[in-house]
């Protein structure tokens, strides 16, 4: 999980999540089809994992990973 991470500056949010897991899952089913998907969040989640959890992608990748993102739910 990234807090406030300068690599991440610039990429895209796919989709917003209320928990760690759940974002986890989703990153890692973009990943699985080759998008360089990675979770990140504005604070730190409370003990449990829960905050606003944010799947993010390149820009350039965006548009797929949208894709892909509406094909699964």
């Amino acid at each position: 999980m990234l807090v406030g991470d300068p690599r991440v500056e610039g990429w895209e949010v796919v989709s917003t999540f209320e928990d760690q897991a759940t974002a986890v899952a989703w990153r890692d089913q973009l990943r699985l089809m080759g998008v360089d998907a990675c979770c990140a969040a504005d604070h730190p989640l409370d003990r449990v994992g829960r905050g606003d959890v944010y799947v993010m992608v390149p820009p350039d990748q965006w548009s797929r990973a949208t894709e892909i993102v509406d094909n699964l739910e």
